[in-house]
């Protein structure tokens, strides 16, 4: 069931993430570089932060369990990053949810292939889309080929790269946009 997380969520979007954001990273992220990120940016201060944020949204998928298996996190803010930027062509500011940034966007392995990512996807985007926003974009691993397949398939087009760092070592991703008045996030699978 997915659904808006809330402030009760914190601990178990820390616990979730750990378990998720090292499948993103490529072969040569070392487990050194990827906790010092997850303390730093996916601890459950970061989830507290985040959610008490009014421009992050957070959404979840529950099992029937009560566990967490995957969550997303939609960010209205222009981007800062000047390579971001020019691959949207944003040359002045732009309002807040016009173009806004699918910040995280995981699932647990258990889950791969089960829809839930593409769920978790629709549920943001539309929530994007009643914000005002026209575009959403996010940063993709270069090495990450499946999250590639499964960006394509929902619609993401590459515009551009950028760097990320975690830990000691600089990453380098793919900007991906989908441009939500083309979208299809409305219907079903």
């Amino acid at each position: 069931m997915i659904r808006r997380a809330g402030p009760a969520n914190a601990a178990a979007l820390h616990e979730l993430a750990a378990a998720t954001f090292p499948l993103a990273c490529p072969p040569g992220s070392t487990a050194e570089d990827q906790r010092r990120f997850i303390d730093d940016n996916l601890s459950e201060a970061s989830f507290t932060s985040y959610l008490s944020d009014p421009g992050r949204v957070l959404f979840v998928d529950v099992d029937p369990a009560g566990r967490l298996v995957g969550y997303t996190m939609l960010v209205a803010a222009p981007p800062t990053d000047a390579d971001v930027r020019a691959a949207l062509g944003l040359n002045a500011p732009t309002p807040d949810w016009s173009v806004s940034e699918l910040s995280k966007c995981y699932a647990l392995p258990g889950a791969h292939g089960t829809g839930i990512a593409a769920g978790l996807l629709r549920a943001t985007a539309e929530e994007a889309i009643t914000h005002g926003a026209t575009r959403m974009w996010l940063g993709v691993n270069q090495e990450n080929a499946r999250a590639q397949r499964f960006y394509a398939k929902q619609g993401f087009v590459r515009i551009g790269t950028k760097r990320f760092q975690v830990g000691d070592r600089l990453e380098h991703d793919y900007v991906l946009a989908l441009d939500l008045a083309l979208t299809s996030v409305h219907s079903p699978e």
